[in-house]
Order: structure tokens, then sequence, then C-alpha cells
């Protein structure tokens, strides 16, 4: 009751909108001085009508512009020296028989809202005024009517929100307009008393207003009992869903919860089973921000971490153990070929002294760095010394060489100063000097270069030996490091591959090795080390 209470008042609302922006139009005209002139002034001929005519009346419908309610403005008057047109007509005979003549002659003091129309229809409201504001125009009788819009009308008494006959009645209590269309209103005037209303209907009764307008106008809505009662039928009908959905919905909400937290739960739960094999998997799948999620992501971190400090303790050792395994391998092969190491060390020296003593002092140099090689040889106990103290034997290899080549070989040694006492692995260039000495040099014709480049290139140790030996061909080339890359058994290049595997036990993959030549144009052999001061 109260929601068509509320529709009910807005009916009366906005009709009191419609009808008072009519009543501000005729309140505009009605203060119009220029309007009111024309309509007074005595015309000596048609033609000085028609200019004032043009000059104000042709845009007096600029008020109703105003306002979408308005459907046109009219003008009556006895000037019988006007034309009648364009909105102006005369005041007739017939026309002082109209109902809302009378009414507006019997309440000059304010406008009157009345219904108009053609002939017995009245089905338009009017707002009707006698233009008697300024007596300096009182000349002839003059009435402004304004018409309201039909639709506009009609589009507010039928309210979506009112679920019943509306009726307006006048202070007389005749029905003005209705929504029901048994009534016909705009033929003539039915007194609401005498009206069938449904059975049981309920009344609601609004005041228009209590000015001089509508005094004693009301809005009345009729609604049927059935139309009041469907509501609480529906309203029963919708308790019944909403304790329905109440009900199931929740349960389907838990249902889903507790089975997502079982899931992911039992899912942590098995491979917290599995850590015990050693088996540390993380837990794939969609990642969840609440208190489980969080369990997930940590458990997937402590699993990582394990296996990380497995990786860093137990394969480390595994290759640790796999390099002292190789070194004593090395040493057992060293071992294997040598012969009394004081023996070869007494009778070297003793060679070298005699040699000194005939004044052969090239002889007894090489003698010398013979000595400190074979003695550098058969020392296993340092894995990594200095890149000057693997210079040094480069250096009496090299010397070596060039006493057996004599001008057959030279070489060049570009070496920074920063880099000689950066710590390598022991015996991890002198391979490939050799192999460049034995390789490159050796088989060639003419003369033989060796270069060998030691700098530092940002956090890294480069070096860099070239010859202009006879070079490999592609398919050796790369047959050469597909074998080290594989990680084959020695076999043949045991120099070159025990290097390379030296260097992934001590690097892993931090280090770059490679290799490059061309048949006929030497060979080019680059390592890069992390620097270890």
């Amino acid at each position: 009751m109260k929601d068509i209470s509320i529709a009910l008042q807005q009916i009366r609302n906005d009709f009191l909108e419609s009808v008072y922006d009519a009543v501000s139009v005729s309140s505009m005209v009605y203060a119009d001085h220029s309007i009111n002139e024309v309509l007074d002034k005595t015309y000596s001929s048609p033609i000085e009508y028609v200019r004032s005519y043009d000059a104000t009346l042709r845009g007096f419908n600029k008020y109703g512009a105003m306002f979408s309610s308005v459907a046109s403005i009219l003008f009556y008057t006895d000037n019988d020296s006007i034309l009648y047109s364009g909105g102006v007509f005369p005041i007739t005979k017939e026309m002082k028989q109209n109902e809302w003549y009378k009414k507006v002659n019997e309440n000059k003091n304010y406008p009157v809202i009345t219904r108009t129309g053609t002939g017995d229809i009245r089905d338009t409201f009017s707002v009707i005024r006698e233009l008697d504001y300024y007596r300096v125009y009182n000349n002839t009788n003059k009435y402004m009517k304004i018409d309201l819009k039909q639709e506009t009308i009609h589009h507010i008494f039928q309210n979506v929100r009112f679920e019943g006959e509306v009726y307006l009645l006048n202070n007389q209590g005749e029905v003005e307009y209705t929504t029901n269309s048994d009534v016909l209103w705009k033929e003539r005037l039915y007194d609401f008393h005498t009206l069938d209303l449904p059975e049981g209907a309920s009344l609601l009764e609004v005041e228009v207003d209590s000015n001089e307008y509508f005094k004693g106008w009301t809005v009345v809505g009729v609604v049927s009992e059935t139309e009041l009662l469907q509501g609480v039928y529906n309203s029963r009908r919708f308790i019944l869903y909403l304790g329905f959905l109440n009900f199931i919905v929740p349960t389907i909400v838990i249902v889903l919860i507790s089975r997502s937290l079982h899931t992911r739960i039992y899912k942590i739960l098995q491979h917290m089973r599995k850590m015990k094999n050693q088996r540390f998997e993380t837990i794939m799948g969609e990642k969840y921000n609440d208190e489980i999620g969080e369990l997930t992501s940590e458990f997937n971190r402590m699993s990582n971490k394990i296996k990380e400090l497995i990786q860093d303790v137990y394969v480390t050792n595994i290759q640790k153990k796999d390099l002292e395994l190789q070194r004593k391998q090395a040493q057992l092969s060293a071992l294997q070929s040598q012969i009394n190491p004081h023996f070869l060390f007494n009778a070297l020296e003793t060679i070298r002294m005699r040699s000194i003593i005939k004044k052969e002092t090239e002889t007894a140099k090489i003698i010398q760095n013979m000595a400190k090689m074979l003695r550098r040889s058969f020392t296993w106990g340092k894995d990594w010394v200095t890149v000057q103290d693997e210079l040094t034997i480069i250096l009496s290899f090299l010397e070596i060489q060039k006493y057996r080549f004599e001008d057959k070989l030279n070489y060049v040694i570009d070496i920074d100063d920063e880099v000689r006492s950066v710590i390598i692995p022991n015996m991890i260039l002198l391979p490939f000097v050799e192999n460049a000495s034995i390789h490159g040099i050796e088989p060639r014709k003419g003369k033989g270069v060796i270069q060998i480049t030691l700098k530092r290139v940002e956090d890294n140790l480069e070096f860099i030996i070239r010859d202009n030996g006879p070079g490999f061909d592609q398919e050796k080339l790369t047959h050469i490091l597909t074998s080290l890359r594989t990680q084959e058994a020695m076999g043949d290049r045991v120099g070159i591959k025990n290097v390379y595997y030296r260097l992934k036990l001590y690097y892993a993959d931090q280090f770059y090795f490679d290799i490059k030549s061309d048949d006929g144009n030497g060979t080019t052999v680059i390592i890069r080390l992390p620097i270890k001061e």
C-alpha cells in the first residue's frame, strides 16, 4: 500500500509539474509588454499589423519551446483591426458560450486550468488567462490559451508502478481524467461516486494542490484486492526461492571449498611421502593465495632448496672424487713412464755442468729447461698455479722446441701484467702449446710462428694460441669438438680431452672453449676462464 501511495503521489507531482510549466509560460506572456501592445493596438492598415506581427508575435512560441509539455499557445481578441491567423483568433459569440470562457471571466485574478476540445470532445488540458496586466492596453479584450500535450498527460497517468485505475477529480467530485477505458471522460463529466468499482477495491486519495488552481481537486487510485494480494503472493514465492538459494548455494560453495582444500592437502601429503625416497618433486598446478596456496609455495621452495643443497654438496663431492681419481690415474701414468726421477735429474744436472765447463751454454740452457719441465711433470701436489708459473714452463718448452727447429720456429707471447697472478689449474695451457708445436709447426715446410696472448676480458682470463700450420678440415674439427662435448673416452687426443674434462670439473659451465681452424690456414684455440686472484 505504501508503494502504491508513493506511485500515486508521483503521478500527482508529474501532473502538477506539467500544468505549472504552462502556468509559468502564461505568466511570462501575461507580463510581456510587446505582446500586449500588439494585440491591443488599433491598426490603420493590414500592412501595419503584419509588420508588428512579424516583429513580435511570430516568435511568441519561444516560451512554449522551453517546456516539453506545452503543445501550443493561442491568442483570442476582439480587435477588429487584426488579421486573424498565425495563432491569433477572434472572440466570437460561439466562443463566448464555451465553458472555459465563462470560467476565465469568473476568475480574473488567476489562470484557469480546465479541459477544452472540439465539439463534444474535451480531451485537452488547457491553461487560460485574460491579458489585462497593463491598464494602458485595455481597449480590447485579450485572452491567452495554452494547451498541454495529450501524450504527456497520458504518459503521466499510465504509471507502470501503479497497478490499478487512476482518476483525476475536480472540486465537484467529477472525473476530469481517468485511465479506466470504460469511462468516457472526454465526452461528458462523470460523478465518481456513481461509478461501478471492483468489489473489495481499495481507494487511495491524494490532494492535487491547495492553491486556487486545483483547490478541492484530488487524484484517486483504485486497486483491486487481487492486485494488492498479488504482491504478497509474489513475496511468499520470493521467500521460498530465497530460502532454497540460501540452502543450496552455500552447500555447493562449502562442497567446492572442502574439495579444493582436501585435494590440495592430499597432494602436499603425497609429495611429502615421496621425499622419503629422495624424490624432491615440486607441486604443479594453479597457484592460490590462501593459506594452503602459501603452504604449497613454501613446500616447493623447500624441495628446490633441498635439491640445490644436494647438488652443491653431494654432486660437488662426487665431482671432487672424480677429479681426484683422474689425478691419481694421471699420476699412475706418470709413475709408469718415469725411470727413477732422482737418477734422471742428477744425470741431467751432470750433463748440464759438463756443458758449462765446455762453454756450451746453449746446450746447458736447453738441458736446464728440460729439467724444469720434467721436475714439473713429476710434481702433482699442486692443483692450482699462477699464470706466471704456467708461463715459465711454456717458455721452457718453447726454448727446447726453438733449439730443435732453430729458425723454423718463432714464437710471440703477449701477456698483460695484471693477469700474471691469476690462479688457473695446473698444466692447463701447456698441452695446447705442445700441440701447436708438434702438429702445427713441425709438419710445416716453411717458417712457423706461434702466437700466445694472455689478457683480461671483463672478469675472465682469455688465453689465445695461434699457429700457421696446416690446420684441420671442417669435418675433422667438428668431430673433435663433438667428442669433447659428448665426453667420449680418452682414446686419441689425450692432451686436449684431459684439459677439457678438467676444465669441466673445475668450472662446470662457467668457462669458454673453442677451436677454430681452416685446412691450410693454421689453428686457433680460445679459452676463457673466470678470474681467481
